[in-house]
C-alpha cells in the first residue's frame, strides 16, 4: 500500500515532478500530461457515480474507477528498472473486461443511426465530458510513446493504451445506456440551424 505522510514536496515549484521511478521530469512532460488527464477522467466518473444509473453500471464503474488508478500509475511509471514488479501494469484481462462491457451495453441500445450530441440525462452528459476527457489522455499517451520511441526508449505500455481507447468507447455506450438505452439520446441534425 501507499503510505502519504506528506502532501507537498515542493518539487513542483520549479515546474518539475517525478515520475513513479524517482526520475525527475518537466511538468510539461506528455506522460505527466496524460496521466493527468487519467486522473481528471476519474474524478469525473466520481460525479458520474452520483447519479441514477442503469443496473450493474455502478459496479462496473466503481471498477473502472479503480483501473483509472492503476492505468495512472502505468503512465507514471517507465519500463524497466527495479519499479517495474511493483507498479500494476495494465493486463489484456483489463482491456478485455471493458471490451465485454461495450459489448453487453451495444447489445441493448438502440441502433445509432445518427451521431449524437452530448446531453440527454446528466449522467449521460457527464459520461460524454469523461470520454472527451479519456481521449485527450488517450493523444497525450501517443505522444509520449512515439517520443520516448525515438529517443530508443521502449515507451508505454501497449495495453495501456488500449485500455484508453476502450474506456473512451465504453464511456460513450455508457452515456448511452444511461439515456435510455439510446431512446433519448440527442440526436445531431446536420445543417438544422443555418
Amino acid at each position: 500500500m501507499v503510505e502519504l505522510n506528506r502532501i507537498y514536496t515542493k518539487v513542483g515549484d520549479g515546474g518539475r515532478t517525478r515520475l513513479a521511478d524517482g526520475s525527475e521530469v518537466a511538468k510539461s512532460h506528455p506522460r505527466v500530461a496524460a496521466y493527468g488527464s487519467v486522473d481528471e477522467a476519474n474524478a469525473q466518473l466520481g460525479l458520474v457515480a452520483l447519479e441514477p444509473l442503469p443496473a450493474g453500471m455502478g459496479e462496473e464503474l466503481a471498477r473502472v474507477q479503480n483501473d483509472c488508478f492503476d492505468l495512472g500509475s502505468d503512465l507514471a511509471t517507465p519500463s524497466g528498472g527495479p519499479w517495474e514488479e511493483r507498479i500494476p501494469r495494465i493486463s489484456p484481462g483489463q482491456v478485455a473486461r471493458l471490451e465485454g462491457q461495450i459489448d453487453a451495453a451495444t447489445a441493448v441500445l438502440e441502433p445509432l443511426r445518427s451521431f449524437i450530441l452530448p446531453g440527454g440525462c446528466r449522467a449521460a452528459a457527464l459520461l460524454h465530458v469523461a470520454r472527451t476527457v479519456v481521449r485527450r489522455s488517450e493523444r497525450e499517451a501517443w505522444l509520449a510513446h512515439s517520443l520516448e520511441l525515438a529517443e530508443g526508449v521502449p515507451g508505454l505500455n501497449p495495453q495501456a493504451l488500449c485500455y484508453l481507447n476502450r474506456l473512451s468507447d465504453l464511456c460513450f455506450v455508457w452515456a448511452r445506456l444511461a439515456n435510455d438505452q439510446g431512446r433519448a439520446d440527442v440526436l445531431w441534425q446536420p445543417g438544422a440551424h443555418r
